[in-house]
C-alpha cells in the first residue's frame, strides 16, 4: 500500500498528487521470482488493459522497464521498510521510478487461501496505485485500502470510474 497526501477527491476514489499520466508501460520481474510471478502479472496487466488504454509488455531488463517487480523483507533500500508479517503486503512508486515491491514476509498464495494473501488481488491493486490511483472508500472496490486473507478481489466498477476519471 502506499501511504500518501491525497490531495484530490473525487467520488469515492482518489488520484496522487500532480496527476500524472502514462499510457504505454513496459515492466520487468527481477529473476528470483520470475517463475511464481510471471503468470500473475500477465494476468493482472491482462485484466487492467481490456478495461482502460493502457498496453503492458513484459521486457527482459530490470533496469530500463518503467515497472520494476520484486520481492524483499524488512529494510530493501527505498526508505519504506517492510515490516514483517500481518503489516504492509506491498508499495509501489510510480514511474519513472516505477518499483513494485511484495513483502517477503507474508503468506502468500497464487490461489484465493484461507490465512494466505492472494497474490493476485495485492498485485492488481498495486498497479493501479503505480498508474496513478489512490485509495477507494468503497468496501467493494479493488482499491479499498486493506484486504483479508483468504480473498480475491477483482476489478470493481468504483475502480473503473476512478482509471477512466483519471484518464480521460
Amino acid at each position: 500500500m502506499i501511504l500518501l497526501n491525497f490531495i484530490q477527491l473525487l467520488d469515492h476514489y482518489t488520484f496522487f498528487p500532480g496527476t500524472p499520466k502514462w499510457t504505454h508501460l513496459t515492466y520487468a520481474i527481477d529473476t528470483t521470482n520470475r517463475d511464481l510471478l510471471a503468470p500473475i502479472f500477465a494476468t493482472v496487466f491482462a485484466k487492467w488493459s481490456a478495461v482502460s488504454l493502457f498496453t503492458f509488455e513484459e521486457v527482459a531488463d530490470i533496469t530500463t522497464s518503467d515497472i520494476k517487480i520484486s520481492v524483499h523483507r524488512g529494510d530493501h533500500g527505498d526508505s519504506d521498510p517492510f515490516d514483517g508479517p500481518g503489516g504492509t503486503l506491498a508499495h509501489a512508486f510510480a514511474p519513472s521510478d516505477g518499483r513494485l515491491h511484495f513483502d517477503a514476509d507474508e503468506s502468500w498464495s497464487t490461489v484465493p487461501l484461507a490465512g494466505y494473501m492472494d497474490l493476485q488481488t495485492v498485485a492488481l491493486h498495486e498497479v493501479v496505485h503505480i498508474l496513478g490511483l489512490g485509495h477507494s472508500a468503497i468496501e467493494g472496490a479493488l482499491m479499498y485500502p486493506t484486504v483479508e486473507a483468504g480473498i480475491r478481489k477483482d476489478i470493481h466498477q468504483d475502480d473503473i470510474d476512478g482509471i477512466h476519471a483519471l484518464y480521460t
